[in-house]
C-alpha cells in the first residue's frame, strides 16, 4: 500500500529529523526537533520550496490510499496490429503482442573452449603461468644456496663419497629448473577449406559479353472500370463456365465400361489441341513459304513485271492476271462484297451470298492474304447470305457485315470462334429487307463505335456499340417524291424508297449520298430525318454503287443496271460525264493514286479502266477477266498502295490483276523542273476537266 499524494510525502518528511550527529542528542522541547552536536550549519538553514501548482489537500484526502498492481505487461505495446493472412485471404488482427521491454543490452565476447581461438588462448595462459612458476623456483634456490654455504664448510671433513653425489644432484636440479619444458603448439588446420597443392588448378577468368538492341515498344494504357462493366465480365465468365460444363456432359461416355478409355481419349485430345495451337503459327509461316515457292512466277510478275508493249499501244493499257482466290466451302455463292484492310495492305475481306432471291441459302465471310492464295486466313459462316461489309479504319480487326435477312453483325478477328461478337435482332431494330451497304463512321461523343446501314426497307440506321449490345437510331426514311396516294378515308400513303447504296462525304461529316432502286440519288444530312438536301434523277434502273472522289470534294460517281456510269458535280443536277458500257454495271471504284482514274465491272465479264485526263470519251482498257464467259463480274476494288485491283464474280472466284504502266500514268518529269505531286495537283487536274465540260454546256 503506497501513499499517492506528494503533499503527504512532503508533510511526513517535515516530521522526520533533519540530521543525526555522532554526539549525544538533545531534545528541544519548544521546537520538537532533534539537534545533534555534529550537524552542519547548511542543513539547519535549509527551507523547502513549494511549487506554485501544488494541490491543497485535506487530511482525509491525504489519508486516502490508492492501489497499484504491478504486472509484466508493457503499457506501450500496441494492441491494434493487423496483418494479411495468406491462408484466409483477408486482414486479421494479431492476438499475441510481445510485452518484453529491453532496457540494456551489451554484446558479449564469449568463445567456446573447443574452438580454435579458445585453444590458442588456453595455450597462452599456460605459457604465462609456467614462466611465473619457474621464476619463483629460481628465487627459492638462490636463497637456499646462501643458507647452505656455512654448512658445506662444516661438512668438509665428512665422507668423500657423499660430496660428488650431492654436487651432481644440484647440477641436475639447476639445469632442469633453468630450462622448463615448453609444450609444443599443435598446428590447427581448417577442415572445411583445405586443399592440397597438387589438386589446385587454374581458374578461367570471367568475361562479359554485351550486345546493344532496340528497346521494345511501350505504350501507356489507362482505363476505368464501372460497376456494370464488372457485372458484365462476371456474366460472361459464368456463361463460359456453363458452356464448358455442357461440353463435358456431352463428351462423357454412356457406358460405364468404356469410361476409362473415354477419359484417356479426352486427355489425349486435349494434349493434341494444345500441341496444335503451339504449332499453328509455325505451320502458317511454313505454308506461306510453300505457296511462295509454288507461285514464285506470279510473285515475280507482281513485283517486277511491266508490260513493255504499252509504249506502242497509243495510251491503251492492259490488266495482267496474277492470283486467283477460291474456296470449296464458298462454291456456288456470289462475291457480294470486297474490302481491303486499311492497316494490313495484303489482306482483304470477301463477302459471299446470292443476289437471286429465289436461291437464298447460307453466307460466308473470308479473309485472304496475297501471301497465301491457296487458303483463307480467316473463315466465318452465317445462316443468311452476306450482302456487304466494311472494315474499321482504327480497329482493323473489326468487320461490320449486313445480311440478306436484314440483320447487321460485327465480327472480331481476334476471337477464334465463328459467331459474331455483336448481332442485331428483331427486338433491337433489324431491317425488314436485305442490307445492301454498311459503312463505319467516327466514334460518337462517348467514344463508342458507330456504323451506318442502308436497306431496301427505306431506313438508314445508325448502329452504336454501347457496352455489349447494338443500339440503333433511324437517321432517315426514304420516300419517293410525288408518289403519295390518297385513301378514301382521307389518309395519305407514301411509297417507300428502297435504298441500295450510300457513301459519306470525305470532309463534311454530316453529308452523304443514297442511291435507290428507282434510279434516284438523294443528298442527305444526318441532321434532317424528314427532308433531302437535294435529289438527282440519275438512272433509269437501280443504282448499284455511289462513291465520292477521294481528292475532289464536289465530285461523285454512280453506276446502275441501265448500263451507264455517270460522274457528277453535287452542286449541279445534271451529270458531267456519261459512259455507256453495253451491259449492266455491277460496281465502280476510284483509284487511290489519281483523281481521274476509275474502274468499272460489268455483268458480261469485263473490266473497264478510265482515265479522264487521257481520254474523256471512252475507256483506255476493256478486258474480259472472268474465268468463264458465263460468269458475271460483281465487284471491284483498288489496292491502297500496290498497282493492282481485285474483282469478284458470281461463282465465288476472286481474281487479282496488275495495272499496266499506261493505266497508272503520272506526270512526266522535265529537265530542270520538279514535278509537283499531291492532292492539290490532283484537284487542279480534275477541275480543268470540269471547267471544260461546264463551258461546253453553257455554250449549248
Amino acid at each position: 500500500m503506497l501513499p499517492a499524494s506528494a503533499k503527504a510525502l512532503h508533510k511526513q518528511s517535515r516530521k522526520q529529523s533533519i540530521s543525526i550527529g555522532r554526539g549525544t542528542r538533545k531534545r528541544d522541547e519548544d521546537s520538537g526537533t532533534e539537534v545533534g552536536e555534529g550537524t552542519d550549519e547548511w542543513a539547519q538553514s535549509k527551507a523547502t520550496v513549494r511549487p506554485p501548482d501544488q494541490l491543497e489537500l485535506t487530511d482525509a484526502e491525504l489519508k486516502e490510499e490508492f492501489t497499484r498492481i504491478l504486472t509484466a505487461n508493457n503499457p506501450h505495446a500496441p494492441q491494434n496490429i493487423v496483418r494479411y493472412s495468406f491462408k484466409e485471404g483477408t486482414y486479421k488482427p494479431i492476438g499475441f503482442v510481445n510485452q518484453l521491454a529491453v532496457h540494456y543490452t551489451q554484446v558479449g565476447n564469449l568463445i567456446p573452449k573447443d574452438s580454435d581461438e579458445g585453444r590458442r588462448q588456453h595455450y597462452r595462459d599456460e605459457l604465462v603461468a609456467g614462466s611465473q612458476e619457474s621464476a619463483k623456483v629460481i628465487s627459492e634456490t638462490e636463497n637456499l644456496e646462501e643458507d647452505e654455504e656455512p654448512k658445506e664448510l662444516e661438512t668438509e671433513s665428512g665422507s668423500q663419497t657423499d660430496v660428488p653425489a650431492a654436487g651432481a644432484a644440484e647440477k641436475v636440479t639447476e639445469e632442469e629448473l633453468m630450462t622448463p619444458k615448453q609444450p609444443k603448439e599443435r598446428k590447427l588446420t581448417n577442415q572445411f577449406n583445405f586443399s592440397e597443392r597438387a589438386s589446385q588448378t587454374f581458374n578461367n577468368p570471367l568475361r562479359d559479353r554485351e550486345c546493344q538492341m532496340e528497346p521494345p515498344p511501350r505504350t501507356n494504357f489507362s482505363a476505368t472500370a464501372n460497376q456494370w462493366e464488372i457485372y458484365d465480365a462476371y456474366v460472361e465468365e459464368l456463361e463460359k463456365q456453363e458452356k464448358t460444363k455442357e461440353k463435358e456432359k456431352a463428351k462423357t461416355p454412356v457406358a460405364k465400361k468404356s469410361g476409362k478409355m473415354a477419359m484417356r481419349k479426352l486427355t489425349s485430345m486435349e494434349s493434341q489441341t494444345d500441341d496444335i495451337i503451339k504449332v499453328s503459327q509455325a505451320a502458317k509461316i511454313v505454308e506461306r513459304m510453300v505457296n511462295q515457292n509454288t507461285y514464285d512466277d506470279v510473285a515475280q510478275d507482281f513485283k517486277y513485271y511491266e508490260d513493255a508493249a504499252d509504249e506502242y499501244r497509243d495510251q491503251v493499257g492492259t490488266l495482267l492476271p496474277l492470283w486467283k482466290f477460291q474456296n470449296d466451302k464458298a462454291k456456288r455463292l456470289s462475291v457480294t462484297a470486297l474490302c481491303w484492310n486499311p492497316k494490313y495492305r495484303d489482306l482483304f475481306a470477301v463477302g459471299h451470298g446470292s443476289y437471286d432471291f429465289m436461291k437464298q441459302s447460307r453466307g460466308m465471310l473470308l479473309l485472304y492474304s496475297m501471301k497465301n492464295p491457296s487458303f483463307p486466313e480467316y473463315m466465318f459462316s452465317s445462316d443468311s447470305g452476306i450482302m456487304c461489309l466494311d472494315i474499321h479504319v482504327d480497329h482493323p480487326y473489326l468487320v461490320a457485315v449486313g445480311h440478306y435477312d436484314g440483320n447487321v453483325a460485327i465480327y472480331n478477328l481476334k476471337k477464334p470462334h465463328s459467331q459474331p461478337s455483336f448481332r442485331s435482332s428483331a427486338k433491337s431494330g433489324k431491317h425488314s429487307d436485305p442490307v445492301w451497304q454498311v459503312k463505319w463512321q467516327k466514334d460518337d461523343m462517348d467514344q463508342n463505335l458507330n456504323f451506318f446501314s442502308v436497306s431496301s426497307d427505306g431506313r438508314i440506321v445508325s448502329w452504336t456499340l454501347v457496352k455489349s449490345e447494338l443500339v440503333h437510331v433511324d437517321v432517315i426514311k426514304l420516300k419517293v417524291e410525288g408518289s403519295t396516294t390518297e385513301v378514301p378515308e382521307g389518309l395519305q400513303l407514301h411509297t417507300v424508297g428502297c435504298g441500295t447504296a450510300f457513301d459519306f462525304h470525305k470532309e463534311i461529316d454530316y453529308m452523304f449520298l443514297v442511291g435507290t432502286e428507282e434510279g434516284k440519288i438523294y443528298k442527305c444530312s444526318k441532321s434532317y430525318s424528314s427532308q433531302f438536301l437535294d435529289t438527282y434523277d440519275a438512272h433509269n434502273m437501280a443504282v448499284d454503287a455511289v462513291s465520292w472522289n477521294p481528292y475532289h470534294t464536289k465530285v461523285f460517281m454512280s453506276c446502275s443496271s441501265d448500263w451507264t456510269v455517270k460522274i457528277w458535280d453535287h452542286t449541279i443536277k445534271t451529270p458531267m460525264f456519261i459512259y455507256d458500257l453495253n451491259s449492266a454495271v455491277g460496281d465502280v471504284a476510284w483509284a487511290p493514286y489519281s483523281s481521274t482514274v476509275f474502274a468499272a465491272v460489268t455483268t458480261d465479264g469485263k473490266a473497264h479502266v478510265f482515265d479522264l485526263a487521257i481520254n474523256k470519251y471512252e475507256a483506255i482498257c476493256n478486258q474480259p477477266v472472268a474465268a468463264k464467259k458465263k460468269n458475271k463480274i460483281t465487284h471491284v476494288q483498288f489496292n491502297p498502295i500496290h498497282p493492282i485491283i481485285i474483282v469478284g464474280d458470281d461463282r465465288g472466284h476472286i481474281i487479282c490483276l496488275k495495272l499496266s504502266p499506261n493505266l497508272r500514268k503520272m506526270p512526266k518529269e522535265k529537265k530542270g523542273q520538279e514535278v509537283q505531286k499531291g492532292p492539290a495537283v490532283e484537284i487542279v487536274k480534275l477541275d480543268k476537266l470540269l471547267n471544260l465540260v461546264k463551258e461546253v454546256k453553257i455554250k449549248t
